[in-house]
C-alpha cells in the first residue's frame, strides 16, 4: 500500500510538472515567437499609450464614431457572456425592437428601414469586435456628417478595414470597429 501512495505521488508530481508547467511554458514560448502581437493581446497604441485591443468591442458611442454591436456586457471584457435568452423569448425580441428602433433614429433612417441584424443582437460573448458592412455602410452618413468629411472618404476607410472571409470562405466580411474609428481619428480628427 505504501508502495501504491508513493507510486501515486509521483505520478502527481510529474503530470503537474508537465501538464501545469511545462505544457503551458512551451505554448506560450510557441505563441510568441509565431505570433508575438496576438500572443500579447492584440493591443494597439496611440501615442505611446494602449487604447485598445482589436480582440475586442469598445463602447463608441459618440456620432462621429462607427458604433460596435450591442453588448449585453457593456463592452467590459472582465464579465464576458450573451443574456442566454431563446430566440422567443419575449424580452428578447422586445429587446430587439427598441435597438432595431433607436439604431434607426441614431443613423437617420426611415421607420421602416431594414436593420442589420449585427446592429440587434449582441455575439455570444458580448465583445464581437466587428460589425457586417451593411452595418458600417448605414452608420457613415451620420460619422461623415459629425466629423464634416465627404461620405466618399468615409466609405473608402470602411474598404480599407474591411476584413475578408476566413480563408476565402467561413464567415462574412467585417469590419473591425477599433481599427475604423483610429483611421478616422487620424484621417478626420
Amino acid at each position: 500500500m505504501v508502495r501504491n501512495l508513493i507510486t501515486a505521488a509521483g505520478m502527481l508530481a510529474l503530470f503537474t510538472l508537465v501538464t501545469g508547467l511545462a505544457y503551458p511554458l512551451a505554448v506560450t514560448g510557441a505563441a510568441q515567437a509565431v505570433f508575438p502581437h496576438q500572443a500579447n493581446g492584440s493591443l494597439l497604441e496611440r501615442d505611446g499609450r494602449v487604447v485598445g485591443s482589436e480582440q475586442l468591442a469598445q463602447g463608441f458611442t459618440g456620432q462621429g464614431y462607427f458604433h460596435p454591436r450591442p453588448s449585453d456586457v457593456n463592452h467590459d471584457g472582465a464579465a464576458s457572456g450573451g443574456a442566454n435568452l431563446g430566440p422567443l423569448d419575449e424580452g428578447l425580441l422586445e429587446d430587439f425592437a427598441v435597438r432595431a428602433e433607436e439604431y434607426r433614429a441614431v443613423n437617420g433612417l426611415a421607420e421602416d428601414h431594414q436593420v442589420p441584424v449585427d446592429a440587434v443582437t449582441a455575439s455570444a460573448s458580448g465583445l464581437d469586435p466587428h460589425i457586417s458592412v451593411a452595418n458600417a455602410r448605414l452608420q457613415a452618413d451620420r460619422v461623415a456628417e459629425a466629423r464634416g468629411v465627404p461620405h466618399e472618404d468615409v466609405e473608402a476607410l470602411i474598404g480599407e478595414h474591411t476584413a475578408p472571409r476566413a480563408a476565402g470562405v467561413l464567415g462574412e466580411p467585417g469590419v473591425n470597429v477599433l481599427n475604423l474609428n483610429l483611421a478616422l481619428d487620424e484621417a478626420a480628427p
